[in-house]
């Protein structure tokens, strides 16, 4: 398993606290992700053989938010 961290931008929101970790643990490879309003990101960890930083990047991006 492995760990990223992305930045969140957008987030204004525990509602989008819990947007972001609903689409995040969903993706398919991940098994956890803590996201937190201040600051504003997005820690998740994935098994490198199913996703990637920017696969979950795009996935952030998906549901509305800026991502990097």
């Amino acid at each position: 398993m492995e760990t990223a961290t992305l930045t969140v931008k957008g987030m204004t929101c525990m509602g989008c606290v819990n947007s972001v970790t609903r689409v995040l643990k969903a993706t398919p490879g991940v098994s956890d992700a803590q996201v937190t309003l201040a600051p504003s990101q997005a820690t998740v960890t994935f098994d490198a053989a199913l996703t990637n930083p920017a696969r979950l990047k795009q996935t952030v991006e998906d549901a509305g938010y800026e991502a990097a």
